[in-house]
């Protein structure tokens, strides 16, 4: 299934934590009357690793594999079909766990990638499920790999994109995954990406322009290129190519070219003939489902607040009704085998665990596997109730809004709230309806939280991305700041008590509202985020600057006076002595997106003007905190600085540090169940 163009997600954060759903009907217990008679969800239980997650069918149907603790790190574990509680694992992590993988269609080879404490340098791994055996399908020093095609047609055989000649271009290798014979099918010679085919063909490049937009190219004899069309800035994080059909002469391109919303179109590579299969007026494609042997597109998704199908393909109408009978939840299709026989399915929601079923299209009928998370199972979870919000110049904000289940009246509370507003990643990404940990985290701690898709936002149309071009701490700021208007009109929130809490660009959006907008917030929590647009973009990971245009198009150019100027005032750094509200910073050592630097001199630059800040830093992550040990400290120190501030109520510190590589180089004293957590040991 695919889920969403190639686009970079420039500042996202990717951790192991939960998405849900409930069984049909209603799993959880009735609502509590009030906060005494709640239980106080313990944040393990929210933020651990999960039970099993990911369940995928080899191709061939006869094996079930999924991710499970071993040791207490997430590995793969694989089992008949048929008998999922006879799973053995058969990978061998030790640290960071495995949070992805994929099948080999041999239907004998486990791939999954992996890096070291949060650098980001990924290599491909393939492990032998019937020796045990893994090998390291990259295995040189300091390169980043990444998975650019599995074909069933080459079981065998897998290509990979290595940025081993430069470390900005990612040349094209197709490798044996028994020898690990690399064999070099692509040189890049400049180019951002390629598309390539089930023969492991290479039948498209695409390069960005110095304007922002982009332009794909098509084999040309003696090797060389020809253009094959011009996507204009506007259309260049919401237009591309996603790739072919069975015959390879049918191309499919998600493009919001002449349109706001991005469409799923068909171009003939022969005829040049285009064909619209399907579009939304309010949302772009935000899902496929393929077939996985012809490649034709069978059904499209759209989420504008909550996820729709629209099914183009009869011979899987028939299915896709009687699987929402099955349980309640949006459907999504996540495995298929080879014949199309088999599928698994998750049924995902906002108050409960993921539950997953083996689906025998034959028989017409689906078998309950497990839920992702037993513990979470008629606990008092809370809705997310998706709002929209005008801002003040009339976009309309996307936005998702869920309340202590004891307060929670149809979306409003019975009085007003302290409000946590969280901020996603990217900024070119998006909140989305389903199960939140952090939202159900806060909630369950008495606080109301708010998850706004601010302009710059993907995934609702290009007007709405392109409006926060050079609108970091604009705009952008401004569509948070109505939000929070809002909530207080709406007498959901208390004025006095709201908190900005984020990573990456969400951690960015922490510092400006503390900065900029220093009297709306009463503290703030920032999780990797920059302080310094300028260090931020002249520090890129050196695989990123072949978009580098992107970011110059839509955040500040600092090659040129202008821009730096616009960079300098959209900088946090340069607005510290405006800081009077409590600030919690976390940052991993090995960031390679926001490095430890944006951190360390916002940190500096406050203690010089004698304005307090709680700094926790974790030598052994990256963009996000991927171990759980590492999680459950930096939630509880979280949770203490926010019950500390809000007047919520907490679970304490207690022995959350235990497994945690974490130090605190400033703010210990501000936090009392820091310090003393960090003097136990």
């Amino acid at each position: 299934m695919y889920t969403g163009a190639r686009v970079l997600l420039a500042l996202g954060i990717c951790t192991l934590t939960a998405t849900g759903c409930s069984l049909k009907g209603n799993m959880n217990t009735a609502a509590p009357k009030d906060m005494e008679s709640t239980p106080l969800i313990a944040r393990s239980i929210l933020y651990g690793n999960p039970d099993r997650a990911s369940p995928k069918l080899s191709p061939d149907g006869a094996q079930l594999a999924f991710l499970a603790e071993d040791s207490g790190v997430m590995n793969v574990w694989v089992a008949p079909a048929d008998q999922p509680d006879a799973a053995r694992v058969v990978t061998q992590d030790r640290k960071r766990g495995i949070r992805s993988f994929s099948w080999a269609y041999t239907s004998d080879h486990i791939l999954y990638p992996q890096d070291k404490d949060g650098d980001e340098n990924w290599h491909i791994y393939a492990t032998d499920i019937k020796t045990g055996q893994t090998k390291d399908l990259t295995p040189i020093d300091g390169i980043q790999a990444r998975i650019q095609e599995i074909s069933h047609k080459f079981p065998g055989q897998i290509l990979l994109a290595i940025n081993d000649r430069t470390r900005e271009l990612h040349d094209i290798y197709r490798v044996d995954l028994v020898t690990g014979h690399r064999e070099l099918i692509q040189k890049n010679d400049g180019y951002r990406d390629f598309t390539t085919d089930d023969d492991y063909r290479v039948r498209l490049a695409t390069r960005m322009t110095p304007d922002g937009g982009s332009e794909i190219f098509k084999p040309a004899d003696g090797g060389d290129w020809t253009l094959f069309t011009r996507i204009p800035p506007e259309d260049s994080l919401t237009t591309s190519a996603i790739g072919f059909d069975k015959s390879g002469n049918t191309l499919y391109m998600i493009d919001s070219r002449n349109r706001d919303t991005a469409g799923i179109f068909t171009w003939n590579m022969e005829t040049n003939a285009q064909k619209l299969l399907s579009a939304n007026p309010r949302a772009d494609v935000g899902g496929l489902l393929m077939h996985p042997t012809e490649n034709t597109i069978q059904a499209v998704a759209f989420n504008y607040d909550r996820k729709q199908w629209d099914i183009l393909d009869d011979a899987v109408r028939a299915d896709m009704s009687y699987l929402k009978t099955v349980a309640s939840g949006d459907v999504e299709v996540t495995s298929r085998t080879l014949d199309d026989k088999h599928w698994i399915v998750a049924y995902l929601m906002d108050s409960g665990p993921v539950r997953y079923y083996h689906y025998d299209r034959t028989a017409r009928n689906a078998r309950f596997l497990f839920t992702n998370r037993r513990q979470l199972e008629g606990l008092p979870l809370t809705k997310m109730h998706p709002v929209t919000i005008k801002s003040r110049d009339g976009l309309n904000l996307v936005s998702y809004l869920s309340l202590p289940v004891w307060s929670d009246r149809n979306g409003r509370p019975k009085e007003p709230l302290p409000l946590v507003l969280v901020v996603h990643g990217g900024p070119w990404a998006r909140d989305s309806w389903g199960f939140d940990p952090t939202h159900q985290w806060l909630t369950n701690r008495g606080y109301a939280a708010l998850s706004v898709n601010f302009r710059g936002s993907t995934g609702l149309g290009k007007k709405h991305l392109n409006a926060g071009n050079f609108e970091w701490a604009g705009r952008m700021h401004d569509d948070l700041i109505d939000a929070v208007t809002w909530a207080i009109d709406q007498k959901i929130a208390d004025p006095g008590k709201v908190a900005i809490f984020g990573g990456s660009y969400g951690g960015y959006a922490t510092l400006v509202g503390l900065t900029f907008t220093p009297d709306v917030f009463c503290c703030g929590v920032d999780i990797v985020g920059p302080s310094n647009l300028i260090t931020l973009l002249e520090s890129i990971p050196p695989y990123w600057k072949p978009m580098m245009d992107m970011f110059t198009s839509r955040v500040g150019d600092p090659r040129t006076e202008q821009g730096r100027k616009l960079l300098e005032e959209r900088s946090p750094l340069n607005h510290v002595a405006k800081i009077k509200r409590p600030l919690l910073i976390a940052q991993g050592a090995n960031d390679p997106r926001v490095k430890q630097a944006e951190s360390d001199q916002i940190v500096s630059a406050m203690k010089s003007k004698g304005i307090p800040v709680t700094y926790v830093l974790f030598p052994d992550e990256g963009h996000g905190f991927a171990r759980p040990e590492n999680r459950m400290a930096f939630y509880a120190v979280a949770e203490e600085f926010l019950a500390r501030h809000l007047n919520g109520r907490f679970e304490p510190i207690g022995s959350a540090f235990t497994g945690a590589v974490i130090t605190a180089p400033a703010g210990t004293d501000q936090l009392p169940g820091l310090e003393a957590a960090l003097k136990k040991g």
